[in-house]
């Protein structure tokens, strides 16, 4: 493993370990600091500012460089976690929180940005493979790694823990990884400002329930025509009309609607079956394992089989997989972690080939921006497939028991209902050539030097 794909790793391990990690330390940090009210803020604003700074991450980075980027993403989130760690008060952590975040969504839009610059297809898809287990791995042992350091040491080290493997995972790759030259063209900063305000706010009011998500709705499409316009959009249009690029996009957001929503309540799931809080947990792990383990093993066939098979094959395995759960109120739990496993194969099987595909079929002064894209559309995907299932699950507040089980059951078949769309939309790609091992446009001038 070369400098730069190690400190890549190290990089991605932290953003990545920072969505769940933080859980179990809350409950102390709310104890010594107060402020219960805002109990749910630091995981809140982390992911909503995790999400809504991708983009700008991505194309800023095709514009000025990815080392710059890389290493300002880097320093924010080291920041943010100093911050955090070092908090007297909730609204000094949340604001620690705010800054991670930001640092957080540009390191991780930046490392599969870098790995599909650096590596022509065969081999970025091992890498991209890799990355997604790292990324698997992290919250397997994130909510483990939270609560020993909370009992064992501080709630702080949660934070502080980042400084050192952040200092590294910097260092590997601003020393080692040579840039191509930057483009002349500036980032249009007032309509990407206005498409984050306009993302945020629906990704806010989604997560809160608030009537903000209607005005962010009401907003993005607007935000998206202002960008569009400039010399050098966040989201170019062009990347639209590329088939796969398509594809890619709307398979995502449809696929992370389907999983993230349902993924948010298998633990409310297995409560209301009379499962304690372990086995809540030790339920969601067969998807994880699933999604990760299947991401591997993609990488090794996306050549050989090709983007129609595996992207369409992972759809179909996710729709089984919630169809599955759709049905399984009366069936041991057991049988449930299997449907799970099913689901997460699915997941790992269609974005690992969706992302390494689109990535090898544009060219490197937008590769940034289309990284970026795809992966806004998955957690855009998985915010509203939050508040869908909500809406299905619970809308009066009231439902228990059989009755709950059966809403759930509900909210299972609206996920294999987007999956099975997802399964549609990636249609098209029948029509596609095969890939080829050494075939790149996102490589250019850029990589280790």
């Amino acid at each position: 493993m070369n400098p730069v794909t190690l400190g890549l790793v190290l990089g991605l391990f932290l953003a990545a370990l920072d969505t769940s990690v933080v859980a179990p330390a809350i409950p102390t940090v709310v104890r010594e600091l107060g402020g219960k009210e805002l109990y749910a803020l630091p995981f809140m604003v982390y992911l909503l500012f995790f999400t809504i700074t991708g983009p700008l991450w991505g194309r800023a980075s095709d514009l000025y460089g990815r080392r710059r980027l890389y290493l300002a993403s880097v320093a924010l989130f080291l920041l943010g976690s100093s911050l955090s760690g070092m908090a007297t008060s909730m609204g000094w952590l949340i604001l620690g929180r705010v800054i991670q975040g930001i640092g957080g969504g540009g390191v991780q839009t930046l490392t599969f940005t870098l790995a599909g610059e650096m590596y022509p297809m065969g081999e970025r898809a091992k890498v991209q493979g890799f990355f997604s287990g790292v990324w698997g791995i992290s919250g397997l042992l994130g909510p483990t790694l939270g609560g020993l350091l909370v009992h064992y040491v501080s709630w702080r080290w949660v934070f502080y823990l980042n400084l050192p493997f952040g200092f590294l995972a910097a260092y590997l790759v601003g020393r080692s990884y040579r840039d191509a030259p930057a483009h002349p063209v500036r980032l249009p900063l007032l309509p990407s400002l206005f498409f984050a305000l306009a993302s945020g706010l629906l990704v806010w009011g989604l997560q809160a329930r608030s009537e903000l998500a209607l005005l962010g709705l009401l907003l993005l499409p607007l935000a998206f025509a202002y960008q569009s316009r400039a010399e050098a959009p966040l989201l170019p249009l062009s990347l639209f009309r590329e088939r796969l690029s398509r594809v890619a996009f709307w398979g995502n957001l449809l696929a992370g609607a389907a999983y993230y929503g349902a993924v948010a309540y298998v633990p409310l799931f297995a409560d209301a079956r009379g499962a304690g809080p372990l086995a809540q947990g030790l339920l969601l792990t067969p998807m994880t394992v699933g999604w990760t383990t299947a991401s591997i093993v993609a990488s090794r066939l996306l050549v050989p089989l090709g983007v129609a098979r595996l992207a369409q094959g992972g759809f179909l395995l996710l729709t089984l997989g919630f169809l599955g759960y759709a049905f399984a109120g009366n069936l041991p739990l057991e049988v449930a972690g299997v449907f799970g496993l099913v689901a997460g194969v699915g997941m790992g099987f269609s974005m690992l080939t969706l992302l390494v595909s689109a990535q090898g079929g544009v060219r490197r002064e937008e590769l940034g921006a289309l990284t970026a894209a795809i992966m806004f559309a998955r957690f855009l995907g998985g915010a509203v497939g939050v508040a869908l299932m909500g809406g299905v699950v619970n809308p009066g507040g009231h439902a228990t028991g059989p009755a709950l089980v059966q809403a759930l059951e509900a909210a299972f078949l609206l996920a294999a209902g987007l999956a099975l769309l997802a399964v549609l939309v990636a249609w098209p790609l029948r029509g596609l050539p095969p890939l080829k091992p050494g075939e790149t446009k996102g490589s250019g001038e850029a990589g280790p030097g």
